[in-house]
């Protein structure tokens, strides 16, 4: 699980960065700004991440674009949707708290941080990123397989209703008034194979001489 930690203190990187590492989380990556972590993510990259990111620690205090913006950005970008957003912050007044779960985020984890809440919250927002994952997985395979029986559903094809055919030379009229043999007609409207061959009453008839009464 990769874990990108954004910013701009070094100080509170370094901090951050002991104790999760401290807690078995070694693979951490930090941006001291909005922009580096966009850059990070892979903001002109088309759509494409360059490095895939499972968790965000997010600063709202940031130079330039501000950790909310940051967070709405993230949230609206449908590639990055998925990445959980916990924000590190020093402001505790309600209607800031209210405006980081606005701008997208989950969790918020206040300043100055506390180790056990830190690692708590963490570990809880990667086991919610994993189950959500493997939900979206189970889902997109029970999509492809609808998929799968809605493509044989429409392939199959049954014969119904009133055929007509001709009494003596047993051709079907088709829906657009031809008469089709018979066994094209069904090769056309069902999946059946035909085998060809010879039945006695016929055989009597082509070959008189081999079945004699």
């Amino acid at each position: 699980m990769v874990i990108l930690i954004v910013d701009d203190s070094r100080d509170e990187q370094e901090l951050l960065s002991t104790w999760l590492r401290a807690s078995g989380y070694g693979s951490l990556m930090v941006a001291d700004s909005a922009e580096a972590a966009f850059e990070i993510l892979g903001r002109d990259n088309a759509g494409q991440r360059r490095g895939a990111v499972d968790l965000i620690l997010m600063d709202i205090m940031l130079p330039g674009v501000d950790g909310l913006e940051a967070c709405r950005w993230i949230t609206a970008t449908e590639w990055l949707q998925d990445i959980p957003i916990i924000v590190v912050t020093a402001k505790t007044d309600e209607k800031d708290l209210l405006a980081a779960f606005a701008a997208g985020a989950m969790d918020y984890i206040r300043k100055p941080v506390n180790p056990a809440e830190l690692v708590a919250r963490v570990s809880s927002a990667l086991t919610l990123k994993e189950e959500r994952t493997a939900r979206k997985a189970r889902e997109q395979e029970l999509l492809m397989r609808t998929q799968e029986l809605e493509r044989a559903l429409r392939e199959v094809k049954v014969l119904r209703g009133l055929i007509p055919i001709c009494a003596k030379c047993k051709r079907v009229r088709t829906d657009r008034g031809n008469w089709q043999r018979l066994e094209e007609y069904i090769q056309d409207h069902s999946e059946a194979e035909f085998s060809h061959g010879v039945c006695q009453v016929c055989m009597k008839e082509v070959y008189p001489d081999v079945f004699k009464d």
